[in-house]
């Protein structure tokens, strides 16, 4: 009885403290110095009426500089309106523990690429990297994110996000609260 049960104990604890394992896509050392950033992981997905948007995240830190790289990939048979940003774009995590870390903008102005696909749809790619504060991403590495904010260049949008998801686009589990969590270990080093 006492095996069974401490290995009942034992099991339970190594899967509750079991860590995602990183998955980098680049690694770059040279001259001009270091880059590394995980790959793209879905953490929105809508699809209603034919639209649909998604938005992927990558982890970045470019000689020690930590970035969210975004990717938000707009898909309609009708025009879609462009997402703008600019200097004063800002992405706002709303943590489960009533904190919020802001992210802010580091490119030019940007409105993404408009693509006709093969059917004729539209397809608009918007792209932008976002960098941390030193000061405010500690407690991304703790609490859940349980919404995001995206500052426009002439809008803001709110996106609420879910604990898990089965994507349409590739059929895997997603968890886009924890993902901070468990990715932000893959590029501090």
């Amino acid at each position: 009885m006492k095996n069974t049960f401490f290995a009942l104990f034992l099991f339970l604890n190594l899967t509750a403290f079991a860590q995602k394992p990183c998955e980098i896509d680049n690694d770059i050392k040279d001259s001009l110095g270091t880059y590394k950033s995980t790959k793209q992981y879905i953490v929105f997905e809508r699809s209603f009426a034919g639209n649909s948007t998604d938005i992927f995240f990558a982890l970045s830190s470019s000689n020690g500089v930590l970035g969210l790289e975004t990717q938000i990939l707009q898909r309609s048979q009708d025009f879609i309106k462009a997402l703008c940003y600019d200097t004063n774009s800002k992405i706002y995590l709303q943590l489960n523990n009533g904190k919020i870390v802001t992210l802010y903008y580091t490119g030019t102005d940007n409105c993404g690429n408009l693509l006709r696909d093969e059917n004729n749809g539209s397809n608009r790619l918007t792209t932008a990297t976002f960098v941390f504060l030193k000061e405010n991403f500690e407690d991304l590495k703790t609490s859940p994110v349980t919404f995001m904010r995206i500052k426009f260049a002439g809008e803001v949008i709110d996106y609420p996000f879910r604990t898990a998801f089965v994507s349409e686009l590739d059929k895997k589990v997603y968890e886009p609260e924890t993902y901070f969590i468990d990715y932000l270990k893959c590029i501090e080093n």
